[in-house]
């Protein structure tokens, strides 16, 4: 645990990249998934089994984590890594997409968020500063900046306003942040919704502050898959090739796909664990619903080929029977199936990346998913 934070560009195939992100808790391969484990934990599945997945970082949840247990209890108990038993590297979102999704009563000014909590009612304010403290008492390895978070379609009067406002708040993060323990990361926030021009204004002025790492927000909010990635096509050059990119809440096997070829870096999603528990199971031929009739009698396992042994071992009709009668077995091994095959198709596409091969393995995968997106659910 003495890495100091870095990013190195090992390789790299047109836009997309392969490189490595070196944090207090261990080096992370890019292109790379993180699992979210909101409320210190990725449901269904126990912090060994994630790391079995080939999971290297994972993503836990500022906003849940400070209303329940409190940072300064995780603290206390010794820092987010020993409270969930997770010694790897570990990135905490800000809490503002949460603010925006879950809390009621939302107030936004100049100074802070202020909220009712979903839990119990009560009153929190959410200001730049104290983002920066919680994620700082949980011990992330990397943080990141709060912002706005507007969901799509906006005027643009509204989502220039954010945007603006989020400059801002990226200022006061970062002057929060001056003076963290050692290694430590601190990441700014692309806002600007759908508007091109929006997107450019923001990326100029966090480009100007020095940051070790950007991410891209406010997508996958409720545009459609097309709109996002033409928003992803214009910032990602814009920002320092020295930088890791991450693109924030996506996505399916699809958007990951066609976000390495842009240049992203980074991601996390709930669909691989969400899915899972809804009985919907990720393969390397595509999505299978196992409360499908059609799997009742199926002795084949998922795929005999698979790096994780439950999708070798059990049957299609065993995990349809789980499925079925909703039982909490089911969920965790779908769940552990889906991350082991994102993080599976994140090493190919590591792999394709070093070997100059990435647009022919872009092809063939997006033929073999030519069904298109999968629908949260």
């Amino acid at each position: 645990m003495t890495d100091s934070f870095f990013f190195r560009q090992i390789a790299a195939d047109g836009a997309a990249r392969r490189g490595e992100l070196a944090t207090p808790h261990g080096r992370v391969a890019t292109p790379a998934f993180m699992p979210v484990g909101t409320q210190a934990t990725v449901k269904g599945v126990a912090p060994d089994e994630v790391r079995k997945t080939g999971t290297e970082i994972v993503l836990a949840n500022t906003y849940h984590l400070m209303l329940r247990p409190g940072a300064e209890r995780v603290a206390a108990l010794g820092g987010l890594h020993a409270f969930m038993r997770w010694p790897h590297p570990i990135l905490t979102d800000s809490g503002g997409f949460q603010v925006m999704s879950l809390a009621q009563m939302r107030k936004v000014d100049e100074e802070a968020v202020t909220f009712r909590s979903h839990l119990d009612g009560a009153m929190v304010e959410l200001s730049p500063e104290r983002a920066i403290e919680v994620q700082s008492l949980l011990g992330a390895d990397i943080a990141m900046q709060l912002d706005e978070c507007v969901r799509l379609p906006a005027e643009r009067a509204e989502l220039d306003r954010a945007m603006r406002l989020s400059l801002r708040w990226a200022e006061r993060s970062k002057r929060a942040f001056d003076g963290s323990s050692a290694g430590r990361a601190l990441f700014a926030i692309v806002q600007g919704g759908d508007d091109a021009s929006l997107r450019e204004k923001s990326v100029r002025g966090l480009v100007d502050m020095q940051f070790p790492g950007y991410a891209i927000g406010g997508l996958a909010v409720g545009e459609p898959q097309e709109v996002m990635l033409k928003i992803v096509e214009i910032v990602a050059p814009m920002l320092p090739a020295d930088r890791p990119r991450y693109l924030m809440g996506v996505g399916t096997p699809v958007d990951l796909i066609e976000a390495v070829a842009r240049g992203i870096d980074m991601f996390d999603c709930v669909l691989p664990t969400r899915n899972g528990r809804h009985g919907l199971a990720y393969t390397r031929f595509g999505p299978i619903n196992l409360k499908n009739a059609r799997h009742a009698d199926d002795q084949r396992p998922l795929d005999a080929e698979s790096h994780h042994p439950a999708a070798r071992d059990y049957s299609r009709a065993y995990l349809h029977h789980l499925a079925k009668a909703n039982e909490i077995l089911g969920a965790m091994l779908l769940s552990a199936i889906n991350l082991a095959y994102y993080q599976q198709l994140m090493a190919d596409m590591r792999a394709a990346i070093e070997t100059r091969r990435f647009a022919n393995f872009r092809a063939a995968a997006l033929e073999q998913w030519a069904a298109g997106d999968i629908p949260a659910l």
